[in-house]
């Protein structure tokens, strides 16, 4: 990711995730794929619930945790959720035909991406690395 520009946004509390979840999309742009780091219970799959809302989806939504992929249909099409923590290796990753979500053109928000790093393209994706303070407000950097 050359060139690359960082944001930091902050989430006090939850009634900030709306505004939280509107910014970052503004920040990912015309981007589709947005890859989600952080540890256990840093609010991973709570802010992209969040964003997913926004996105136009209006039924119940779930962590992909067994699962791995969750797909909503919003206002402009398909949303993918996925959590890869489960994943064994690379190749499993190709058996779930992860590529073909990748490369749709739909957002692909990737939770636990390191495995496929080698499927995705170099600018392509946005960087997103959510850590919880001592306070219990939780940093988001946005690396675009």
């Amino acid at each position: 990711m050359n060139d690359s520009r960082s944001h930091i946004i902050y989430i006090s509390q939850l009634s900030d995730l709306p505004s939280a979840a509107k910014e970052i999309l503004e920040i990912v742009g015309d981007k589709r794929i947005v890859l989600l780091r952080g540890n256990l219970g840093a609010g991973k799959t709570t802010l992209t619930q969040q964003i997913v809302a926004i996105l136009g989806y209006t039924g119940a939504t779930s962590s992909p945790t067994y699962s791995l992929v969750n797909e909503y249909e919003g206002a402009d099409g398909p949303i993918y959720h996925m959590d890869l923590y489960r994943l064994n290796n690379l190749d499993e990753a190709y058996d779930i035909g992860l590529e073909d979500y990748l490369y749709s053109g739909n957002y692909c928000f990737i939770e636990w991406p390191d495995l496929i790093m080698d499927m995705i393209e170099g600018e392509s994706y946005v960087q997103m690395d959510i850590e919880q303070e001592d306070d219990g407000v939780r940093r988001v950097k946005l690396i675009v």
